[in-house]
């Protein structure tokens, strides 16, 4: 399983750290499809994918993320990870990503949890 999906998610954190277009395409099948939320409308195809990454996208360094893989059933890929923003929340993060035989993805959907709010939720 850790071949693979290392592979993804290091491709991942390098656009993610350059928003370089070529970079977010390389993640991703020409029709992938790309949840920022699970019942979010998609982004669907390359250009879409790119223009709401780069729409949203976050500053080089602005963020550590530490992840690993949880499970594997075919070609769908259960990752967990958190986000920690050096200037602000840190994110509990779950992904689901489908991985086309050639190692893109061609489903991605992001869930993401504030823990702020769970540790506010915890202070009360």
């Amino acid at each position: 399983m850790g071949d693979a999906i290392t592979t993804w998610v290091e491709g991942y954190r390098r656009a993610w750290e350059s928003n370089d277009p070529d970079d977010i395409r390389a993640l991703f099948t020409e029709d992938a499809s790309y949840r920022t939320e699970p019942f979010a409308d998609p982004w669907v195809g390359h250009l879409e994918i790119v223009e709401g990454w780069l729409d949203a996208q976050d500053e080089p360094g602005a963020a550590d993320f530490e992840w690993r893989a949880l499970s594997r059933d075919g070609s769908l890929v259960f990752v967990e990870g958190v986000t920690e923003y050096h200037a602000g929340p840190t994110y509990s993060n779950l992904w689901v990503i489908r991985l086309a035989p050639d190692g893109r993805a061609s489903e991605f959907t992001e869930w993401w949890m504030d823990q702020t709010e769970a540790a506010d939720a915890e202070e009360e």
